[in-house]
Protein backbone atom coordinates (compact mmCIF):
# COMPACT_ATOMS: atom_id res chain seq x y z
CA UNK A 1 0.00 0.00 0.00
CA UNK A 2 1.12 3.52 -0.69
CA UNK A 3 0.61 6.60 1.42
CA UNK A 4 -2.11 7.75 -1.02
CA UNK A 5 -3.94 4.44 -0.70
CA UNK A 6 -3.70 4.58 3.10
CA UNK A 7 -4.94 8.18 3.09
CA UNK A 8 -7.84 7.34 0.77
CA UNK A 9 -8.82 4.44 3.04
CA UNK A 10 -8.85 6.82 6.01
CA UNK A 11 -10.98 9.32 4.07
CA UNK A 12 -13.42 6.53 3.14
CA UNK A 13 -13.61 5.49 6.80
CA UNK A 14 -14.32 9.06 7.90
CA UNK A 15 -17.01 9.30 5.23
CA UNK A 16 -18.66 6.11 6.50
CA UNK A 17 -18.43 7.23 10.13
CA UNK A 18 -19.78 10.71 9.52
CA UNK A 19 -19.99 13.05 12.46
CA UNK A 20 -17.95 16.10 13.30
CA UNK A 21 -14.98 14.48 15.02
CA UNK A 22 -12.64 14.96 12.08
CA UNK A 23 -11.92 17.66 9.51
CA UNK A 24 -12.48 15.10 6.75
CA UNK A 25 -15.94 14.13 8.04
CA UNK A 26 -16.89 17.80 8.47
CA UNK A 27 -15.75 18.63 4.94
CA UNK A 28 -17.57 15.66 3.41
CA UNK A 29 -20.73 16.57 5.33
CA UNK A 30 -20.72 19.94 3.53
CA UNK A 31 -21.18 18.16 0.23
CA UNK A 32 -19.24 17.59 -3.00
CA UNK A 33 -19.44 21.22 -4.05
CA UNK A 34 -17.66 22.40 -0.89
CA UNK A 35 -15.06 19.64 -1.31
CA UNK A 36 -14.44 20.83 -4.88
CA UNK A 37 -14.18 24.44 -3.73
CA UNK A 38 -11.62 23.52 -1.08
CA UNK A 39 -9.62 21.51 -3.63
CA UNK A 40 -9.57 24.57 -5.90
CA UNK A 41 -8.36 26.82 -3.08
CA UNK A 42 -5.53 24.43 -2.27
CA UNK A 43 -4.57 24.11 -5.96
CA UNK A 44 -4.29 27.90 -6.22
CA UNK A 45 -2.09 27.98 -3.12
CA UNK A 46 0.17 25.34 -4.68
CA UNK A 47 0.39 27.34 -7.90
CA UNK A 48 1.41 30.44 -5.95
CA UNK A 49 4.19 28.55 -4.17
CA UNK A 50 5.38 27.01 -7.46
CA UNK A 51 5.63 30.47 -9.01
CA UNK A 52 7.43 31.83 -5.94
CA UNK A 53 9.91 28.95 -6.06
CA UNK A 54 9.61 28.05 -2.37
CA UNK A 55 10.16 24.28 -2.47
CA UNK A 56 9.27 23.64 1.18
CA UNK A 57 6.02 25.57 0.87
CA UNK A 58 5.26 23.88 -2.46
CA UNK A 59 5.74 20.43 -0.90
CA UNK A 60 3.32 21.33 1.87
CA UNK A 61 0.74 22.79 -0.51
CA UNK A 62 1.10 19.81 -2.86
CA UNK A 63 0.29 17.51 0.07
CA UNK A 64 -2.80 19.62 0.78
CA UNK A 65 -3.81 19.40 -2.90
CA UNK A 66 -3.49 15.60 -2.94
CA UNK A 67 -5.47 15.26 0.29
CA UNK A 68 -8.26 17.52 -0.93
CA UNK A 69 -8.32 15.79 -4.33
CA UNK A 70 -8.91 12.49 -2.55
CA UNK A 71 -11.66 14.03 -0.42
CA UNK A 72 -13.31 15.45 -3.55
CA UNK A 73 -13.15 12.03 -5.23
CA UNK A 74 -14.67 10.36 -2.17
CA UNK A 75 -17.43 12.97 -2.07
CA UNK A 76 -18.44 11.90 -5.60
CA UNK A 77 -17.88 8.16 -4.99
CA UNK A 78 -14.91 7.96 -7.34
CA UNK A 79 -12.24 5.60 -6.05
CA UNK A 80 -8.50 6.06 -6.24
CA UNK A 81 -8.40 2.73 -8.10
CA UNK A 82 -10.67 4.16 -10.80
CA UNK A 83 -8.35 7.11 -11.30
CA UNK A 84 -5.35 4.78 -11.40
CA UNK A 85 -7.15 2.74 -14.04
CA UNK A 86 -7.50 5.81 -16.25
CA UNK A 87 -3.83 6.64 -15.76
CA UNK A 88 -2.84 3.06 -16.58
CA UNK A 89 -4.81 3.25 -19.83
CA UNK A 90 -2.85 6.36 -20.76
CA UNK A 91 0.59 4.84 -20.19
CA UNK A 92 2.54 4.83 -23.42
CA UNK A 93 0.24 7.38 -25.05
CA UNK A 94 1.56 10.82 -25.85
CA UNK A 95 -0.15 13.56 -23.88
CA UNK A 96 -0.84 15.35 -27.13
CA UNK A 97 -2.48 12.27 -28.66
CA UNK A 98 -4.46 11.55 -25.48
CA UNK A 99 -5.83 15.08 -25.34
CA UNK A 100 -6.72 15.00 -29.06
CA UNK A 101 -8.67 11.77 -28.52
CA UNK A 102 -11.03 13.56 -26.11
CA UNK A 103 -12.36 15.98 -28.74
Amino acid sequence: MSVLHDLFATIQARKAEGGTESWTAKLLAQGPEKCAEKFGEEAIEAIIEAVKGDKAALRSEAADVLYHLLVMLAARDVSLAEVEEVLAQRVGTSGIAEKASRS
